[in-house]
């Protein structure tokens, strides 16, 4: 984030002891909504990165920023989450609950950790990402990780399959997998609520969705040295590893037009799934979400043909 949001100055507000307001010492505004779960707020904000666009040029933009970021892509989310990425994407995999013989799709797949998650544990996955630089690492990791069998891992668990496409239109057909999951993609999309849609249709009934990307925490002052990390501290790993600080800047500015956890929630509900759950992680900073398609929802949309 660079530069203020449009509106002019805010008067500064002050804690009980009369200490500067966090977020107006770490350069941040406080107006970064929080949806709760009786719906979708958002604030609209002015355009500060050079990666992000709100309008026709998201799409473009975002791939462009992945090209540029996926040699170090994986280097930079062990050292900007101090590795408990790999601890969340586990809960990812755990709730999706693959079987032998499942069918997975791993949207936004990446470098493939998801997709290689689910196919450890048997289920046969179609990781799809629009970033063809993301598919290429997400190919080489499949050799890499056979050779590091985790416990419990079938003896010869089955290659996820990598298809380059747009997850706001998903090229399956309906009720076609047992799971879907997406980590870290939901919010970059031109409107997440198309690709949550999206993933709901090609879902079987029955079948877990499972989204797993950053919150907004409801704590006002963890919530400030959270956003004061992610603009000053993440921006400096995309410099030193990529060149780039914009392209880790991002993160910040993709999450301010996003509502996060509680309003994909407020989503999945609205879309008729059952069993959801909102699960924050690290105090909300990080969030998963879970809902399960049910029966009666997969046979009204055959009936109405959606």
């Amino acid at each position: 984030m660079r530069g203020r949001p449009a509106g002019g100055e805010h008067s500064s507000p002050s804690l009980g002891n009369g200490k500067q307001d966090v977020f107006q010492f770490l350069g941040i505004s406080g107006k970064i909504g929080v949806a709760r779960e009786g719906g979708v707020r958002q604030t609209r904000w002015p355009v500060a990165n050079s990666f992000f666009d709100p309008g026709e040029q998201r799409a473009a933009k975002v791939q462009d920023l992945f090209a540029r970021i996926a040699p170090r892509y994986d280097l930079i989310n062990d050292l900007q989450s101090f590795g408990l990425h790999r601890c969340w994407k586990r809960r990812v995999v755990e709730l999706a609950r693959p079987e032998a013989g499942q069918r997975a799709l791993d949207v936004c797949c990446g470098t493939g950790d998801l997709a290689l998650g689910l196919a450890q544990r048997g289920a046969r996955v179609t990781g799809l990402d629009f970033s063809e630089r993301m598919l290429a690492i997400a190919e080489r990791k499949i050799s890499v990780m056979r050779r590091q069998k985790p416990a419990g891992a079938p003896q010869a668990w089955p290659a996820p399959r990598y298809v380059q496409g747009d997850a706001q239109r998903l090229p399956f057909a309906d009720n076609a997998f047992d799971m879907v999951t997406v980590g870290y993609g939901l919010r970059n999309l031109a409107s997440w609520e198309t690709g949550l849609r999206e993933m709901q249709r090609v879902v079987k009934p029955g079948g877990r969705l499972v989204v797993l990307d950053f919150g907004k925490p409801d704590n006002r002052l963890w919530r400030g040295v959270y956003f004061g990390y992610l603009k000053w501290c993440v921006p400096c790993l995309g410099r030193v590893f990529c060149g780039s600080a914009g392209a880790y800047a991002y993160i910040l500015e993709s999450l301010k037009h996003y509502p996060a956890q509680r309003a994909v929630g407020t989503k999945m509900r609205e879309l008729g799934l059952s069993n959801v759950r909102v699960l924050s992680l690290l105090g909300g900073a990080m969030s998963l979400n879970y809902g399960e398609k049910s029966g009666k929802e997969g046979r009204l949309l055959e009936r109405n043909g959606v």
